[in-house]
């Protein structure tokens, strides 16, 4: 049963910074690329970040450059994403997804390329 669990997710202020974790389990991690995705409400789930299998890709939305880093320990079989320098509009549910295999730079942010989810968790930014 291949399980993506995320967490680290709450409430902050602009500027503060948070970081996100997927734990991964029940498929072989080491082949996984695995993204961030996040979905605000009444906006289509959009691409975030992602990070290759072997750790020698990463891909940002523009709108995160500079921002957010994301990294892997494939010996914890998690991901994580560093964000920094929050805005209000990085408020939403974040979701990491996972597959096997590589995608491309205009590839890695279609959610239809993405067979295993978490659950989400909750970043809201707000004074």
């Amino acid at each position: 049963q291949v399980q993506l669990v995320e967490s680290g997710g709450g409430l902050v202020q602009p500027g503060d910074s948070l970081r996100l974790s997927c734990v991964v389990s029940g498929v072989p991690f080491d082949y996984c690329g695995i993204a961030w995705f996040r979905q605000a409400p009444g906006k289509e789930r959009e691409g975030v970040s992602w990070i290759s299998s072997n750790d020698e890709g990463t891909y940002y939305a523009d709108s995160v450059k500079g921002r957010f880093t994301v990294t892997r320990d494939n010996a914890e079989k998690m991901v994580s994403l560093q964000m920094s320098g929050l805005k209000p509009e990085d408020t939403a549910v974040y979701y990491c997804a996972a597959r096997i295999g590589v995608l491309s730079s205009d590839r890695w942010s279609h959610r239809e390329n993405y067979v295993y989810w978490g659950q989400g968790t909750q970043v809201t930014v707000s004074s």
